[in-house]
């Protein structure tokens, strides 16, 4: 080892202490601090991401990065080292190109949006909203011309969470999912399904939240390695293979939202829990590719727990922690939890028309940022999206413009990596049953620990360091494609909806 490969190690490690600290604040604004002692948090956390932010764009920094790249020291790394100095290496000339005191003031708009869109979502004023919202607009424009100048400013959003699939690609994707499911969607409109009262009886939120680990414990989600908390918007947030924190929302009258909740997130954590240790605290550990992230969360989520025999070796126990079950049949239960409607909220939404949620605030974003869209016009233009897509229109803005926590902090381009998640969970259907076997069979046998160890070792163990095109053809043996996630779906809703050829 290097005496310039030790201070490297040690610079990061320093590093890594501001960004510590910088999550924590983060984990408390969103979970436990209350409302007066916002602007105190706000405060701490816009010094210390300044600094974190000074020390990553150091001039003390790219010497040491540039003479890591040199041929001598870059080929006595191992490939983890050579993948981490690389990574830096890019990130560092595109951060160096945002002037401090623009970042600074990029991460206090963030903070403050953050607070306004819970307000204004509790409130369902978007007026509260509006002007925050613009400032991340004009901000995000202003970054990103920073970091990828020359670049399609769009674009360039889209990459910055899923590498490599620009607009071109997801718009022959999204496209193909819609040819599809639309008139799949409207067949089963058809069968005007009623709403069963039987799910929206009162329940306990402590019952709520022994349901919700009695669900992670069974996914495979570690104690040892990972706390709960109550919040907004759920959300999963990562500070080590050994540091997972996963958050919830309890309705009194709506256990099955925390309850897939609990599993989305707990697939999101379990991804992060199971990362090479090696990787923790560096740029290859957690994957940034919202894509490749979303597409374990809403495996779990919707492959697995939406797929009756899930439920079986744990049915009993659901009805034990939540008696209401007791009194719904297994078989009821799935038609439930599968049960095919247009509506407002996104997170709340079945798997089938969860895609035009996705779709809609892809095109939204277009909108914003290619068609010019002012802010003020944009919750008409979400209500004349959500009429076109879904058939129904919001009643306030909580219902629509307001109900997601992503724009507040300016990640525009973020939402197309949810659908791209479903589009990646259908190849890998494909290719666990090529190599496992049946999976509704593992699962009936109460054997999803093999599932789980399956995507920990061709997924997750490889953390960041594997781009979402890479991922696909290294676990899948082929190229993007929607074609197997249409299959399940005619499939699964075919069979469900008795629309069977």
């Amino acid at each position: 080892m290097s005496r310039l490969f030790e201070e490297f190690r040690q610079y990061l490690t320093k590093m890594q202490q501001y960004d510590h600290v910088t999550n924590l604040l983060y984990w408390d604004m969103r979970t436990k601090a209350p409302k007066l002692g916002q602007a105190a948090h706000i405060e701490a956390l816009t010094h210390f991401s300044a600094e974190s932010f000074a020390l990553s764009t150091s001039g003390e920094l790219g010497e040491m990065l540039d003479k890591l790249a040199e041929p001598g020291e870059y080929d006595a790394l191992d490939d983890t080292w050579k993948f981490i100095v690389g990574r830096m290496k890019r990130d560092f000339d595109r951060n160096r190109r945002i002037p401090a005191d623009v970042y600074e003031a990029f991460v206090r708009a963030q903070a403050e949006s953050g607070t306004a869109w819970e307000e204004a979502k509790r409130s369902s004023d978007f007026s509260i909203y509006a002007p925050h919202l613009k400032k991340m607009i004009d901000m995000r424009r202003e970054i990103t011309g920073y970091t990828d100048p020359g670049k399609e400013l769009y674009d360039a959003m889209l990459d910055e969470f899923e590498e490599g699939m620009d607009s071109a690609t997801i718009d022959r994707l999204f496209q193909d999912l819609k040819q599809e499911l639309i008139p799949l969607v409207q067949k089963i409109a058809a069968k005007n399904q009623p709403e069963d009262p039987r799910f929206h009886v009162y329940s306990d939120p402590d019952a709520q939240k022994k349901v919700q680990w009695m669900l992670l414990d069974y996914i495979g989600f570690r104690r040892d390695a990972g706390a709960v908390d109550e919040t907004e918007h759920p959300f999963t947030t990562s500070f080590s293979s050994k540091d997972v924190r996963v958050t919830n929302h309890y309705y009194e009258h709506d256990p099955l939202s925390a309850i897939f909740s609990a599993i989305h997130e707990g697939g999101h954590g379990i991804f992060d829990q199971n990362v090479n240790p090696d990787y923790d605290k560096t740029v290859a550990g957690s994957c940034n590719y919202m894509g490749i992230h979303e597409s374990q969360s809403r495996f779990y989520e919707n492959i697995l727990g939406r797929n009756k025999n899930f439920w079986l070796p744990i049915y009993d126990r659901l009805g034990e922690l939540l008696p209401q079950f007791r009194e719904i049949s297994l078989d009821d239960f799935y038609r439930e939890i599968n049960h095919v409607k247009n509506s407002y909220i996104r997170i709340e939404a079945d798997e089938l028309t969860y895609c035009f949620h996705i779709i809609l605030r892809y095109e939204m974003e277009q909108a914003i940022f290619r068609g010019q869209v002012p802010v003020e016009e944009l919750p008409a233009l979400w209500n004349q999206k959500m009429k076109e897509y879904l058939q129904i229109t919001p009643e306030n803005d909580s219902q629509g413009i307001l109900q997601d926590v992503h724009w507040s902090d300016a990640s525009f381009g973020y939402f197309p990596s949810y659908l791209l998640g479903s589009i990646y969970d259908g190849m890998f259907l494909d290719t666990i049953e090529q190599e496992l076997g049946s999976v509704d069979e593992l699962l009936a046998a109460g054997k999803i620990s093999e599932i789980t160890k399956w995507l920990n070792e061709k997924i997750h163990r490889y953390g960041n360091t594997r781009k979402p095109k890479e991922v696909i053809q290294a676990v899948c043996g082929r190229e993007v494609s929607a074609e197997p996630l249409i299959r399940h779906f005619k499939k699964k809703y075919g069979e469900l909806y008795g629309l069977m050829d």
